[in-house]
């Protein structure tokens, strides 16, 4: 359980520098704030796929050492 909360935390804080990036080429004006939101939302959506992923791995393992 640990193991798999330490990997969510990672990921969030992945998701968390990816958001901050985008700000900041917002406000060099590199990209538009509607592109912005676009890849806000596939961060966003990203992250809940391997947030997912890791729940189901924990899932996994938890009824492979309820087996023995």
């Amino acid at each position: 359980r640990n193991e798999a909360e330490q990997g969510k935390v990672a990921v969030r804080n992945i998701r968390r520098d990816a958001l901050g990036d985008l700000k900041e080429l917002v406000k060099e004006k590199l990209i538009t704030e509607d592109d912005e939101r676009r890849a806000h939302d596939e961060v966003q959506k990203l992250t809940d796929h391997f947030v997912a992923e890791i729940d189901k791995v924990l899932a996994a393992k938890e009824a492979d050492l309820m087996e023995i």
